[in-house]
């Protein structure tokens, strides 16, 4: 049989080798078409390969009748209309690891050029200005470089950065002491990172719990005359917070190759002689173009053969009689995994599911993978799905165990999902009700009843009388109206935990004065 696989924008030849070599594939290239050129050819193939310059709508999906796979030679996939995809049972992947190499190289490039102010001094040269006394810079050697993300790329500058004789502490929530000691590295708490590094590197997905991580809060935490880099997402560190630090003099350099919004040829911190930029260049090397068009040539070719693949960005293929006896519990098991992402403390170690009940008659794999997702979908982003969770879990060092049980403990069926960390081990339970929906009924020890969506406050109390009220008049105080509440214990006047759900997210300062009420112990906002 011979596979047609349609090219719609420009790959080097060399990148899609393996295809015009393979025996069984027909390759047609054809650059620049229309939406409505692309749907007339779509249904004559089998594989379409894009980078970001072709549309794949949901009409040209709809019209793709023979479409098996959409390849995009690169990470993001925004120009693919993915739930048409899924519903058409078309496999969307994409190429996450081929730029790791690039991006590495250029965040180094940025941190040397930003320590000898080379940029700076070469632009004064252009001049005709020979000023050797304005461009006096720093040693690499014997500082601190904090990474704040040790994923692919982090992992890649730290190898690097050791080679300059750079002590290097990094932050990660799935960083432990043992995988830091394998790398040569000290592990550190996102703060510990902050105030012990001359040189700071951000390396983390752009999602909601990093957007603005480093904002003012946390250029107060560094040493006075750090250094800032970010080669990874604009949005991860506050624009206007680096702006103002740089004119206190807090922050002696930056080096930014992203920003919140791009082309940002008229930002005002390109008007300030301590920053150096670059047009969004990581991943643009010849290499890791080539790069990209390999690793998504391989797996189109594997999933056109039926072979192990991976990489995908969408739902995996299940059959169709057991997804209508699991789907119900899809959402369930994704927001028991994120709830405990929240919850829990410490780097992710080992993830324990449990099924009982009548679920233990089906295959339980994807609701599996739906737990995983969860669980890292908390810390990674949209980088996740359900395809790639187990991959994307054992390169991480975390354990995922399934298991099966009849007794339910009173429920149809009962999904158990328990986490443990470098620090505690969190646990969790979930059901669905007739007639009710999702509920999550056990949380560590502590029977509830609460509805798994929107804002939840989880807080951890004495059991005294008068702490309820004193919660709900603060909220009140601060316009924060409460939905539902519900109170778990296990002994009168010992530990127990409410959670109530809420109609809006709280603001940081409400989180730290509930914390400091008699009897509060911790206070969590989880976001489901």
């Amino acid at each position: 049989m011979t596979y047609k696989i349609l090219v719609s924008d420009p790959l080097s030849d060399d990148g899609i080798q393996s295809l015009l070599q393979a025996d069984d594939v027909e390759v047609v290239k054809k650059v620049g078409l229309s939406e409505e050129e692309l749907i007339a050819l779509i249904p004559d193939f089998d594989a379409l390969l894009v980078r970001s310059q072709t549309q794949v709508t949901v009409d040209v999906i709809r019209k793709a009748t023979n479409l098996k796979v959409v390849g995009r030679a690169g990470v993001g996939v925004d120009n693919i209309d993915l739930t048409a995809a899924t519903e058409q049972g078309v496999i969307v992947i994409n190429a996450p690891d081929g730029n790791t190499i690039s991006t590495a190289e250029h965040t180094m490039s940025m941190l040397l050029s930003l320590a000898r102010r080379i940029p700076q001094a070469y632009h004064r040269l252009k001049q005709h200005v020979w000023d050797r006394k304005a461009f006096v810079g720093v040693e690499l050697s014997s500082k601190t470089l904090g990474i704040v993300g040790l994923g692919r790329i982090g992992s890649e500058v730290a190898k690097r950065a050791k080679a300059f004789n750079l002590s290097i502490v990094a932050y990660d929530p799935y960083l432990t002491p043992e995988k830091a000691d394998k790398l040569g590295i000290q592990c550190g708490t996102l703060d510990e990172v902050l105030r012990a590094a001359d040189f700071i590197t951000v390396h983390t997905p752009l999602i909601k719990e990093t957007k603005h991580i480093i904002n003012r809060e946390a250029f107060a935490k560094m040493k006075d005359g750090v250094h800032i880099l970010n080669c990874a997402r604009g949005g991860i560190i506050d624009e206007e917070a680096l702006y103002e630090a740089i004119i206190d003099k807090k922050v002696a350099g930056a080096g930014l190759d992203v920003f919140e919004e791009e082309p940002a040829t008229h930002h005002k911190l390109l008007e300030l002689p301590e920053v150096i930029a670059t047009p969004h260049l990581g991943a643009s090397t010849k290499e890791a173009q080539q790069n990209v068009a390999i690793d998504v040539s391989r797996e189109v070719l594997h999933i056109l053969r039926d072979e192990p693949f991976k990489n995908a960005v969408n739902l995996p293929s299940v059959p169709a009689h057991i997804i209508n006896k699991v789907q119900p519990y899809f959402s369930l098991s994704e927001q028991l995994g994120s709830f405990l992402a929240q919850l829990a403390v410490g780097a992710h170690e080992e993830i324990d599911i449990k099924y009982t009940g009548e679920l233990t008659d089906f295959d339980v794999a994807p609701l599996t993978r739906n737990v995983v997702k969860g669980i890292l979908s908390y810390h990674l982003g949209h980088q996740v799905n359900y395809v790639n969770a187990p991959h994307l879990a054992k390169q991480r060092d975390l354990t995922v165990n399934e298991q099966k049980t009849s007794s339910s403990k009173g429920f149809t069926n009962l999904i158990t999902v328990e986490l443990r960390t470098n620090q505690e081990t969190r646990k969790i339970s979930g059901t669905l009700l007739n007639g009710y929906g999702a509920r999550i009924v056990k949380v560590d020890e502590y029977s509830v009843d609460v509805t798994p969506s929107g804002h939840t406050l989880y807080i951890h109390h004495q059991d005294k009388p008068g702490v309820i009220g004193r919660v709900g008049t603060l909220l009140a105080e601060h316009g924060v109206n409460i939905a539902t509440m519900q109170v778990g214990r296990k002994d009168i006047g010992g530990d127990a935990i409410m959670m109530l759900t809420i109609d809006k997210p709280v603001l940081p300062k409400v989180l730290e004065h509930l914390g400091e009420l008699n009897e509060i112990m911790t206070v969590t906002e989880i976001d489901l």
